[in-house]
């Protein structure tokens, strides 16, 4: 009898307003069978989020539980609020054989690839660091010193993309999407190559 395959671990990151939840969105139409890790937040939702499928919202303080007992594979304190990757929820997905994926900034990419080496780990970038800032411009959700920062931070971010082997250039949506769900392909044959 053959072993169950294993779940990949896919994580997605980027610069802010470099438009991963659409490229995301289009990811799971395409391929249904795909999980999303939903993270902890201590940040309140914003208009059109739903709890528990788009983030688990949660107080700082049970946030800070949850850091104690060790429950995140990853964490970070970002623009004055708590993100979170549940160990528990990626772990027992990978278990099931599922392929799940996270969307995370680099520095929790970081720290998934210290615990989760063998993820599949894609950096989506802007077709030029332009139409980044314009993006972010006109997303209109910020103060003009929140927006400052986060574009000030989307750069430094650009910056990290190469610790990324896999790097895809967000011109198309679709295109975008098609690339993502071919290395992941790439890598599921990969790993069922005998070495």
């Amino acid at each position: 009898m053959s072993q169950p395959r294993a779940g990949l671990l896919i994580v997605i990151s980027g610069p802010s307003g470099v438009g991963k939840d659409t490229v995301l969105r289009r990811l799971f139409e395409l391929a249904p069978q795909l999980k999303y890790s939903v993270s902890y937040t201590t940040r309140p939702p914003r208009p059109g989020e739903v709890d528990g499928q788009s983030y688990s919202f949660i107080s700082e303080p049970e946030f800070l539980r949850l850091i104690e007992q060790k429950e995140f594979l990853e964490w970070a304190r970002v623009y004055d609020h708590y993100y979170g990757t549940s160990r528990r929820r990626v772990e027992d997905a990978l278990n099931r054989g599922d392929d799940i994926v996270l969307k995370i900034d680099v520095h929790g990419a970081t720290f998934v690839r210290k615990r989760k080496p063998d993820g599949l780990f894609i950096f989506i970038t802007p077709p030029s660091t332009e139409e980044l800032l314009n993006r972010l411009t006109g997303r209109n959700t910020e103060s003009p010193e929140a927006l400052a920062l986060r574009q000030k931070e989307a750069l430094i971010e650009l910056g990290l993309a190469k610790d990324y082997v896999h790097v895809v250039c967000n011109r198309d949506v679709e295109e975008t999407a098609r690339e993502i769900l071919a290395m992941i392909a790439a890598e599921h044959a990969r790993r069922q190559t005998p070495v």
